[in-house]
């Protein structure tokens, strides 16, 4: 009688007041405390700092310090270089990653290891590399310079060549897991049913994959925009010409012009935190497309 009365209690009892099991994990206001405070000091303060020591030139010495022709033309370089590096890993960084996961061939895991040498290359050893290959006299700068008169060493191209680089493990490892969980059934039922390959791959394997795609292209894009290592050695570093926008704060800081080195970094730091919004809206928007038609 008594444990049937403390059942049926028990069953009346609001949801809301019923005691919640501790869960597994720590607490979630530890957790948060601890996340907060970790990020605040090691992103959000120094982030902070930026704009707080070009404050002090004020808002007109700001605007000046950051539309100079050498700033305006290093922002056009960094940022389309960029853009072009990122789009090119979206499509060989697909390439290649389909391949690793859907066929076997000697060599595979040696090819799969390369994938991250850029990873642990260090990046001035690589701009040695790059442009030692693509000089006048390099193995790759040679022919290309002797039969389509293509000069990459000392240019803007060879600035896209080196983001492209240091870019393209981060579509591969972005998309690889994604495309081995796309089992090989889905693509016979396709075929089945009368699609052709470019049917397949654009209504059955891209839909899956986007996402994937434009979170490795927004990683490799915000990895070029602040590439400084592998570029200035290939670049050439002229002003005006081949002058990317990390070389310029560096050359401020050089010549102790911190303030104006703060307020370059600023303008970078505000674009690039604008274009990687548009793309995390755009992973969102996808992602709420696909669970909408699936």
């Amino acid at each position: 009688m008594t444990s049937a009365m403390t059942a049926a209690a028990g069953a009346k009892a609001p949801v809301g007041r019923q005691r919640k099991r501790p869960g597994v994990l720590p607490g979630f206001g530890l957790s948060m405390g601890f996340t907060v405070v970790y990020l605040s000091l090691l992103v959000l303060l120094p982030l902070v700092v930026l704009p707080l020591k070009s404050a002090s030139l004020g808002w007109e010495g700001f605007w000046r310090v950051v539309t100079t022709p050498q700033a305006l033309y290093s922002y056009q370089l960094t940022f389309g270089a960029a853009f072009i590096a990122a789009l090119v890993n979206l499509v060989f960084g697909m390439v290649v990653a389909w391949v690793l996961v859907r066929y076997q061939f000697p060599g595979k895991k040696i090819l799969d290891a390369m994938v991250d040498l850029p990873f642990a290359l260090p990046t001035a050893v690589a701009g040695i590399a790059l442009t030692a290959l693509y000089t006048k006299t390099g193995w790759l700068g040679a022919p290309l310079d002797n039969w389509f008169g293509l000069k990459v060493a000392f240019s803007p191209l060879g600035i896209v060549v080196a983001l492209v680089f240091i870019g393209i493990p981060f579509v591969v490892r972005t998309v690889q897991p994604v495309l081995e969980d796309i089992e090989r059934e889905i693509e016979e039922a396709a075929a089945s049913l009368g699609a052709n390959r470019w049917e397949t791959v654009r209504r059955v394997l891209l839909p899956t994959i986007v996402p994937a795609l434009l979170t490795g292209f927004a990683l490799a894009f915000a990895r070029a925009i602040g590439e400084y290592g592998s570029v200035v050695f290939i670049a050439g570093n002229r002003p005006m010409v081949t002058e990317i926008t990390p070389l310029l704060i560096m050359s401020k800081l050089e010549q102790f012009d911190y303030v104006g080195a703060a307020a370059i970094a600023t303008v970078m730091l505000a674009i690039s935190f604008v274009l990687l919004l548009f793309i995390n809206l755009l992973q969102g928007w996808q992602a709420r497309r696909g669970r909408r038609f699936a």
